[in-house]
This record gives C-alpha cells, structure tokens and sequence, in this order.
C-alpha cells in the first residue's frame, strides 16, 4: 500500500501566510516551520541551561516542524478569526484535532504512534509545548521586524502584538532568546559576520 503522509507534509511549501497582509516578501508554512523547529530547540536548550529544566530539545524541534501541518488542509487561518470569539476558536481547534487524526492515518499503522504524539497533545510534551507556542510567536515577530526593515510599516501593530503576547507567555527562556538574539535579525549580512 502506498501512503500519502509524506507527499502531504511536502505540500507546506504551497501554504503562504500573512494573507491579510501586504507583503515585502512571501513567507510559507515551510520556512516558517523550519524557524519554529530552530527555535523551539534554542528555547529548550536555554531552559535547561540557564533555567535548570530537562527539557528534551530534539523533540521540541520535532514538535516544531510537525505544529502546523493541519494548515495544509485548512490553510493559515488569519489571527483575527482564529482567535475573535471562544466559539470561533473551539470549533477551530476542533477542525485542527481533526485534521490532525486525518493526517497521522495517511501513515502506516505501524509509524502512527510514533508521530500521533507531533499532532495530539500528550501531558509529558506540555513544557515543550509551551517552547513551540513561545517559539512560534518569536517566528511572528521575526518576520515583522523582516518586513518593517524592508520599509513596510503594515506589519507594526502585528509586531506590537506579537509582543505583546510573548511577555503574556511568561515564559523565561523566550525572554532570554529576545535579549540575546533578536537584535541581530535587524542587522544587515556583514554586521552579522562581526563577532562580539
């Protein structure tokens, strides 16, 4: 039997986000998935580091690449209607759940465990859960400080927001990511080669 996991997880590179908004340059879920992955690794990495936790960083980035794949059937679903309303967002995170129970079945029965855990929350990934949200929004806000240094500002409030919403996080390595390194995501190609 031949099985369309795969061939399905390809297809993030066809889902560009920001829809509502005007862009400088087009991001898809893919980029955004691979930077969600890098950084979810850092953040578990800073945690056990300077936090003192024992966070498995690998699976964190596993779970990064994997935390948007419903996004291929049901597209990025702008912030805005996602999030309006509790009733918008419940029956959105159902249609996610289900998308998700949808993807895991185009696997063979026999991989299906191994990555039900990427798609279905399992109670022992909550602390690296709560490493793909914090950097996921990262993502978000490396992109509109991306698009505010190519000179467009229709991406400010999205920024605001975003920050917003990282400090709501409360979560201590996110904040130690944004003093180490965001600064550099506005620096050009040879200001970034300078070592400290």
């Amino acid at each position: 039997m031949n099985h369309s996991f795969f061939a399905m997880f390809s297809r993030m590179k066809y889902i560009d986000r920001w829809a509502l908004m005007r862009n400088t340059r087009k991001e898809t879920l893919s980029e955004h998935t691979l930077e969600v992955a890098a950084i979810a690794h850092a953040l578990a990495v800073i945690s056990n580091e300077r936090c003192g936790t024992s966070l498995n960083a690998e699976r964190a980035a596993l779970l990064g690449i994997y935390h948007d794949m419903p996004e291929i059937i049901t597209g990025d679903m702008p912030t805005p209607i996602k999030y309006g309303n509790p009733e918008l967002k419940a029956a959105y995170k159902a249609v996610e759940r289900e998308t998700a129970s949808r993807l895991v079945s185009l696997l063979p029965e026999y991989m299906q465990p191994a990555y039900k855990g990427f798609f279905i929350k399992q109670e022992e990934d909550l602390p690296l859960w709560k490493a793909v949200k914090a950097a996921d929004k990262i993502s978000a806000l490396i992109k509109c400080i991306e698009e505010e240094k190519a000179g467009n500002s229709e991406f400010s409030g999205a920024k605001a927001s975003v920050s917003k919403l990282i400090d709501e996080l409360n979560f201590e390595p996110a904040k130690i990511f944004l003093e180490e390194f965001i600064d550099g995501y506005s620096r050009n190609l040879d200001e970034l080669q300078q070592i400290n």
